[in-house]
């Protein structure tokens, strides 16, 4: 049944009461607004969850490089070494070892959905193990992370 059926199904319940026309539009309108929202609440089970929204360690993870590593279609590894973890174990600054020298300071910034962290010059985008790492704007990598 649709939102039209179930409201025309109301109309005469509605209407039999002595409300004046700016009245029923309000109730029209609050009642789609609680349909919709149900709607959307129960309609949507394969959405993301929190544990989608940033990459997990564990706390004896800080300052090992070994847990999260991106293996990318280069070839190459990038390890990922954990400075700050949440209670709930994401990872909200780390080091990323992009080359010879020392890693990239990034950090985890809020999305909708999936992670990123960023730093100077240099972004992770990704969705539980898998990654688009970014050297600048012209530059991107498919990668995924072992183990996770």
């Amino acid at each position: 049944m649709t939102l039209l059926g179930i409201f025309a199904l109301l109309d005469p319940v509605i209407s039999k009461i002595s409300l004046g026309a700016a009245m029923r539009s309000l109730i029209f309108r609050y009642l789609t607004a609680v349909v919709l929202f149900a709607a959307g609440a129960v309609g949507n089970p394969g959405g993301a969850v929190a544990a989608d929204m940033a990459l997990k360690a564990s706390p004896s993870a800080i300052g090992n490089c070994s847990e999260l590593v991106f293996t990318c279609e280069n070839g190459r590894q990038y390890p990922l070494c954990p400075i700050a973890v949440s209670i709930e174990g994401d990872v909200v600054t780390a080091s990323l070892h992009t080359g010879r020298s020392g890693g990239v300071h990034v950090r985890l910034v809020p999305m909708g959905v999936g992670y990123r962290y960023s730093g100077a010059g240099v972004w992770v985008d990704g969705f539980r193990g898998n990654a688009l790492l970014n050297f600048g704007k012209h530059s991107q990598i498919a990668c995924t992370i072992e183990n996770y």
